[in-house]
C-alpha cells in the first residue's frame, strides 16, 4: 500500500487524508502552518504525520495537491521538482480569482484555451498530474450517499498509469471515473468547478450536489 503526501492543510486536504487514513494508507501531510492541524493530529495518531510540503512530498509515493490554485506554484517548488518527479500527483485545485462571485459565479484567472493543470505541468515536467476531486465539495469526497447512484469523477491526464492510480482511489471513494484524456481536458473540468458552486452560492447548500455522466 502506497504511502500519500497531502500538499495543503485546508478542508479539502484534510478530507482526502482522512479518507486515506480510513482505508489504511499511511499518510504525511504538508504544510506551512503545522499549527493548524494540532487537532487533525491527535484525533488520528498513528499512521498521520505532519511535516513541511517538502516533508509530505518525499514521504508519498502518491501526491495530493490540495491548495488554493494561485499558491500551486509555489506549494509544488517549496515541495521541491526532486521530490515530485515520476510521482503521479492529484491535482484538486481550482484557478479561482480573489474576486467575489456575480449572481453565484465565481472568477477564474485563467482563460477557456489555458488550465491551471496545464501550466502545472508544463512547470513541472517530470510529475504525472491527475485532475481530480476539484468538481465536488469536501462533504461528498468520500464515499457520498447518492443512493443506488455513483457520482461521476471526471479526471485527465498525460500519464495512462497515472490515471489508473486514480481511478483505483475514486473507486474506493465511491466514484465512477470518466477519463476525459490528455491534460488540456482540464480546460473543460475545472470550470466545472464554477458550475457545482452556483447551488452553493445561492441556496448555501454544499452537501447535497454531485455530477452524474449518463451513458446509453
Amino acid at each position: 500500500m502506497k504511502n500519500i503526501g497531502i500538499l495543503g492543510s485546508g478542508e479539502v486536504a484534510k478530507t482526502l487524508a482522512d479518507g486515506f487514513l480510513k482505508n489504511g494508507y499511511k499518510v504525511c501531510v504538508g504544510t506551512g502552518h503545522p499549527e493548524k492541524l494540532d487537532k487533525w493530529k491527535a484525533k488520528h495518531g498513528d499512521g498521520s504525520s505532519v511535516g513541511s510540503f517538502a516533508d509530505a512530498a518525499k514521504f508519498g509515493d502518491l501526491l495530493v495537491l490540495a491548495v488554493k490554485g494561485s499558491a500551486a506554484t509555489d506549494v509544488l517548488n517549496s515541495a521541491g521538482k526532486e521530490n515530485l518527479a515520476g510521482k503521479t500527483i492529484i491535482d484538486t485545485c481550482n484557478p479561482i480569482e480573489a474576486a467575489p462571485p456575480v449572481n453565484g459565479v465565481l472568477r477564474f484567472f485563467t482563460n477557456i484555451n489555458d488550465s491551471l493543470m496545464e501550466q502545472l505541468q508544463k512547470d513541472f515536467p517530470d510529475a504525472n498530474l491527475v485532475k481530480a476531486f476539484n468538481s465536488v465539495g469536501s462533504p461528498l469526497m468520500i464515499n457520498p450517499d447518492f443512493g443506488d447512484t455513483k457520482p461521476s469523477m471526471f479526471i485527465c491526464g498525460n500519464n495512462e498509469q497515472a490515471k489508473k492510480e486514480v481511478e483505483e482511489i475514486n473507486t474506493l471513494f465511491g466514484f465512477d471515473t470518466e477519463d476525459m484524456g490528455k491534460a488540456e481536458a482540464a480546460r473543460a473540468i475545472e470550470p466545472l468547478c464554477l458550475l457545482w458552486c452556483i447551488t452553493g452560492l445561492t441556496t448555501n447548500k454544499w452537501d447535497g450536489h454531485a455530477f452524474k455522466l449518463l451513458r446509453r
